[in-house]
């Protein structure tokens, strides 16, 4: 049975919003991991997917029993993940410095190069309604064996890519982020949300979340919408009613669209990352240091994925 964690003081406020199920406790599904990343729900088998970084495996956590097994290990590093539009999982590898589909037939590489050099190290991903691959650049993978493979960096900076699969064109859509991270869309994909995660102070002291209108494939009007503290902002989600949830470095903080911060749900732990999933799409499975956390909420992902 899944421990309960006593957290309740904190919670309340998103309580009185109607964010969090009035009673609803944090609960820790599985302790274990050294990084835990990526989770994403996978509605056709009832499981939460997601990575343990420096451990060089997958982990799935079944709804029905309640368990927690190895999906696979000798991954190259993978880190976040997202379902397409057809439901194969797409995921990003820090080893293979790629971003990758996963079939029944097997991983096939979707994109590892711009401009004729390899990327440095794709960390999060989201996909479209049109079917564009969306995913950040940042080094991670490269500057650490812990999360990667050691290695050069063969392009100067960290962009957020786009990637058409049906031509085949690689765009760099954002080039003014110092480490861009997690990622998410506005419930119409007019605005794309971007995490700035560098583990070194920025020149100007921010660890923040940017906004930038998207218009026909590209981004513009890149603005600050929220600096995050404690911490700084990892991966992210965004509701149906256009809320931004957010990793920090003691809870999951929730945002209105412009910034404004609504409440937090406090976790014992760094939060790296997080996502909506379960029976109707309303609980919240959030990846800490080492665990894997669940709460029920009352909303669910712009685009839920249920069983």
């Amino acid at each position: 049975m899944a421990a309960q964690s006593q957290l309740r003081s904190g919670i309340c406020h998103a309580e009185a919003m109607a964010i969090i199920q009035a009673g609803a406790e944090l609960e820790t599904l599985y302790t274990g991991a050294r990084w835990g990343e990526g989770p994403v729900w996978l509605p056709a088998t009832r499981r939460v997917r997601w990575s343990d970084i420096p451990n060089d495996r997958i982990l799935e956590y079944d709804l029905e029993s309640g368990h927690t097994s190895v999906y696979r290990s000798g991954v190259e590093f993978t880190n976040g993940r997202t379902l397409d539009r057809g439901g194969a999982v797409v995921q990003c590898s820090h080893g293979r410095r790629a971003v990758e589909r996963e079939t029944a037939a097997g991983l096939t590489t979707l994109v590892d190069s711009w401009a004729g050099k390899r990327l440095n190290s794709p960390n999060d991903v989201v996909v479209a309604d049109d079917g564009a691959i969306w995913f950040t650049d940042p080094p991670y993978g490269i500057v650490s064996d812990a999360q990667g493979r050691p290695a050069v960096q063969e392009y100067d900076g960290c962009h957020v890519f786009r990637f058409d699969e049906r031509t085949g064109e690689v765009t760099s859509v954002i080039t003014d982020m110092w480490h861009p991270n997690g990622l998410a869309f506005a419930p119409d994909e007019r605005v794309l949300y971007v995490s700035d995660s560098s583990l070194a102070r920025h020149p100007d002291g921010r660890r923040h979340i940017r906004a930038y209108d998207v218009v026909d494939g590209h981004c513009h009007n890149g603005r600050v919408l929220a600096e995050i503290q404690p911490g700084f902002p990892d991966g992210l989600r965004v509701d149906q009613l256009g809320r931004i949830w957010t990793s920090s470095h003691d809870s999951v903080q929730v945002l209105a669209p412009d910034g404004t911060r609504l409440g937090a749900v406090p976790v014992p732990e760094p939060v790296s990352n997080l996502c909506f999933g379960g029976e109707d799409g309303r609980d919240l499975f959030i990846t800490g240091a080492t665990s894997l956390y669940r709460i029920r909420t009352t909303t669910r992902d712009a685009r839920p994925s249920v069983g």
